[in-house]
């Protein structure tokens, strides 16, 4: 594999990134949604801060971004992980560098808590978040329907170290 870079998503990678989401969406393990949203509508659910694809040669390969879990201000340092790895990148090690990479920049933005809500069949995701600190701290039974049939979500959370701890 290529060097990988690791840079800040601009909007402009957009369409990269709605194709890698689209494939995530079809491999029916990767989240309840059945299409890609307009931009305007994945800007506004998402963190202006901690948005990052890794590319190698000017290709798009992955992306990871952030989501506040609620308006309310006492947790503004909580925050969803949404990590997708391109069909062609899978298994190589990438998510883990993505994950890596926005638990330090969540960290500078003083995000104390990460959460992912994870289909208990993703294997490879419950697999780079267990490597990367995170741990499961429950399971949602019956959480939400997909194609008409109820699917668990297994919950992951990372506390910092460094951020939040007094």
């Amino acid at each position: 594999m290529n060097a990988i870079t690791i840079r800040t998503m601009l909007p402009t990678d957009w369409e990269f990134v709605a194709n890698i989401y689209k494939e995530g969406i079809a491999t029916g393990i990767a989240t309840f949604e059945t299409n890609v949203p307009a931009f305007e509508a994945w800007d506004k659910a998402h963190m202006s801060t901690c948005r990052f694809v890794a590319e190698s040669n000017t290709d798009i390969m992955g992306w990871v971004a952030l989501s506040p879990v609620s308006s309310r201000c006492v947790y503004g340092g909580v925050a969803e992980i949404s990590v997708y790895i391109s069909k062609n990148s899978r298994g190589k090690g990438l998510g883990k560098l993505l994950l890596e990479h926005v638990i330090s920049a969540s960290e500078q933005e003083s995000i104390w808590t990460l959460q992912s809500g994870i289909f208990p069949t993703n294997y490879g995701s419950i697999n780079i978040h267990e490597a990367t600190g995170f741990r499961m701290i429950g399971i949602r039974e019956r959480i939400g329907k997909l194609h008409g049939k109820w699917v668990d979500n297994v919950l992951f959370e990372r506390r910092s170290s460094v951020v939040g701890i007094d």
